[in-house]
This record gives C-alpha cells, structure tokens and sequence, in this order.
C-alpha cells in the first residue's frame, strides 16, 4: 500500500507502549506460511500482505521502528511466546495458544472447511466426521486446534505442512483434507476428481497477540487499534489491495 498510513484517532498510554515495545522497536512475529495473509516480499526482503501491513500501521500508530520476525509455521511463532522472540504475533486466536498469548479482537475472518473425492458420496461437513473415515491436516494450524478438540468419530492424521497433508490426501487415500478454504480451491483446481464442500467446520479469525507475561495495557491498545482499523475500512482496503479473496472483515464489535 501507499506507505503514508491511516491517522488512526488512538492515544498510546506509557502503559500500552512499555507493554508493546519494551526494546524501543515493535518486532512482529509473521507466519510466513499463510498465502492469505503474507502475500509476498518488498525489494528488502520484507514480506508483504495483509498480516505484515497490519503490523506496520500499529508500528505507525505506536511511532516505532518494525522489526519482523518471521516463522515458517504458525506453531513456532506460539512457541515463541514465552522467549521474548517477538512483542507482537499475528496468528489465529486459538484457545488452545491463550495460555502464553492475549489475542486482540480479530481483524480477519477466514472459513475452514475440506477438500473431498467427488465420487465419496461426502456432500456436507456435517458427514465427514463419521466412523472409519480420515481426515488429515496440517499440525498445529487453528483448524487443526479446533479439529483436535471438536471431532467426535474420524481419525486425524497431522501432517508437517499443507503441501504435505495435501500429498497425503492424494497418496494414502484419507477422505478428506482439512485447511483454509482458499488453499483449498487452489487444491480442488489442479487435482482432478476433488471438490471442496460447501460450508464450513469453523471460522479462523486471525487477531494479534502479545505475550501474557506482558502487561494487559498492550492487548487493550491491539483492541483499540483493530477496532479502528475495522471501522476506517483499512482492513478491507487491505484484502482488496493484496488481492486476498477469501479473507472477510468481521464486525468491530
């Protein structure tokens, strides 16, 4: 986007920012796996995307230098809660993470849904989760999280990646692919015989979290600053700017 960024009416108490930036730079932690929302890298080498320009718009608001601290997969950057790795980290707002982790609201919503034979007689999500079938998906993702706590009857295989759950799917014959609905269309587009259910298992919404050691000030600032984000319509300029179809702005609240 233009690098002049929205005036966000949002006032930083000494408290959010010793909270946030206690190095005097805001490092963000970035899932670099999610084409939805890290679309690409700039002529440094930053990525670029939904998640990154977020990132740099509360840097923005906080009058800071961005440092970004990139991941290969969403679990690490959990992990890393608890090193003092990162200050913020735009991920999925999974209970599961909530223990070393305050999320923010979310500023994105993304459907999670399957990729299916078109000859398995599966039509809804409601069928997948029936007895002697398998689901396989990529370890540690917030749909794999919702998956682990929710599925009552299918076997759920973990793989290390999507390409890989992908691979498997494909390879060992499970009945269905669990991931983003996105990447899941992209699948159905270039492995003949699949279709994607209609529907969804669960919504991921992705919001930016603070470590929980760290003082409350800081998340309630991310809310302040989500909310503005949402309601100014920057949220939505960004989708269309990065060209992310597929993500959804949910209500500010």
């Amino acid at each position: 986007m233009d690098s002049t960024m929205p005036q966000f009416p949002i006032d930083v108490d000494d408290a959010a920012r010793e909270a946030l930036v206690p190095t005097g730079r805001l490092r963000a932690g970035i899932n670099l796996n999610n084409p939805l929302l890290v679309t690409g890298r700039d002529d440094d080498g930053d990525p670029t995307g939904v998640s990154p320009s977020m990132a740099a718009a509360l840097a923005d608001v906080l009058g800071v230098e961005l440092v970004f601290v990139g991941f290969d997969r969403p679990g690490p950057l959990a992990d890393a809660a608890t090193q003092d790795a990162w200050d913020i980290g735009n991920i999925g707002d999974d209970p599961a993470r909530g223990e070393h982790i305050r999320f923010s609201r979310p500023y994105c919503e993304i459907e999670a849904t399957y990729l299916v034979r078109s000859d398995s007689g599966i039509e809804s999500v409601d069928e997948v989760d029936r007895t002697g079938r398998s689901i396989v998906t990529n370890a540690r993702a917030a749909y794999c999280l919702w998956l682990e706590r929710n599925l009552e009857h299918a076997q759920l295989t973990q793989s290390s990646g999507h390409d890989e759950s992908a691979a498997w799917f494909v390879e060992d014959e499970h009945d269905a692919l669990g991931g983003l609905r996105p990447r899941l269309e992209r699948d159905a587009e270039r492995l003949p015989g699949t279709m994607v259910l209609p529907g969804s298992f669960t919504t991921i919404t992705q919001a930016i979290g603070t470590p929980r050691a760290r003082s409350e000030a800081g998340v309630a600032l991310l809310d302040r600053f989500v909310a503005a984000a949402i309601d100014t319509g920057f949220v939505a300029d960004l989708i269309d700017h990065h060209g992310a179809a597929g993500l959804s702005v949910p209500a500010s609240g």
